[in-house]
């Protein structure tokens, strides 16, 4: 009896370090915490750029303001790829916001002619409707000068549109800002010095810089062009760096700068700024990367 006493307690030692032992693991993970039944787990993040925003305000120039897309020589915001109401364009506002929504809630402040200079007054016209997305497109201006050393100084270009965004993000946390890319004037003038009335009226005076003497391929124009062509480029890397520093705001990628458009997006009246269907592309540009998932 007494050895079946002394093996019977050495069995249930055994036993219950055995027991100690699993229970053990299976109540810490080994080296991890006990779960609690209280514990939740954590909220999404609000995400930082809405993909439905739920008002526009325009900024730029006379492409904004669809200069020519309608009639000669005359604004037409209607077909503004930006805030416009006509159904042929389907501007980004209308589909963003609907058209009764657009109606009510976007506003369009570019100017023809404008340029970067001219930027940080616009901006402060749009930020008293405290809008929650914010478009701009503008530096075709600071490009097509009498000559190309007339052209906007990189440097001038970029202080005035940090200048232009400070400005908005000090008044307006958390607006957005879409920030289309400046278009390719050289294409521009492949595509329509194809046009013989196109070049008639670009011998009026039309961003003569690249287009002036259309027909001329001698080394002097080549260079001419060519210089235009890279500051529209440096342009467009101000507008992306820039816009990079700021968490709420999205450029094109350079998508405006490297649509292949030809005649058919181009105003019959000047063959430089973009028809009602080059501003319906341009529509569609800016909604895809306001839309986008990721920029």
């Amino acid at each position: 009896m007494r050895k079946r006493s002394r093996r019977t307690r050495g069995v249930l030692a055994v036993v219950a370090a055995a027991v100690l032992g699993v229970a053990g693991c299976d109540a810490v993970g080994g080296d991890s915490a006990a779960p609690s039944e209280s514990t939740k787990p954590s909220p999404k993040p609000t995400p930082l750029w809405d993909r439905s925003p739920g008002s526009v305000a325009a900024v730029g120039d006379s492409i904004t303001r669809g200069f020519d897309a309608c009639d000669v020589l005359s604004d037409c915001p209607e077909a503004s790829w930006a805030t416009g109401a006509s159904p042929e364009v389907d501007s980004l506002a209308v589909r963003l916001l609907g058209r009764s929504g657009a109606a009510r809630r976007s506003w369009n402040y570019a100017v023809t002619g404008a340029r970067m200079a001219d930027l940080p007054g616009q901006m402060a016209q749009a930020v008293r409707r405290e809008p929650q997305l914010v478009t701009v497109m503008v530096g075709a201006n600071d490009a097509c000068r009498s000559t190309p050393s007339a052209m906007t100084p990189v440097s001038a270009f970029r202080a005035d549109f940090e200048d232009s965004l400070r400005s908005l993000r000090k008044a307006l946390p958390k607006t957005q800002v879409f920030v289309a890319s400046v278009p390719n004037l050289k294409r521009l003038w492949s595509e329509g010095r194809t046009s013989p009335m196109g070049k008639q009226v670009w011998k009026l005076g039309i961003c003569p810089s690249m287009l002036g003497d259309a027909d001329a391929l001698d080394p002097a124009a080549t260079l001419r062009r060519d210089t235009v062509q890279k500051r529209v480029e440096d342009y467009n890397k101000v507008l992306k760096e820039v816009c990079a520093e700021d968490k709420r705001c999205r450029y094109d990628g350079g998508a405006v700068y490297d649509y292949r458009f030809g005649t058919a997006q181009l105003s019959r009246w000047d063959y430089f700024h973009p028809s009602v269907n080059g501003q319906a592309r341009l529509a569609e540009i800016a909604y895809r990367t306001v839309t986008a998932k990721k920029p």
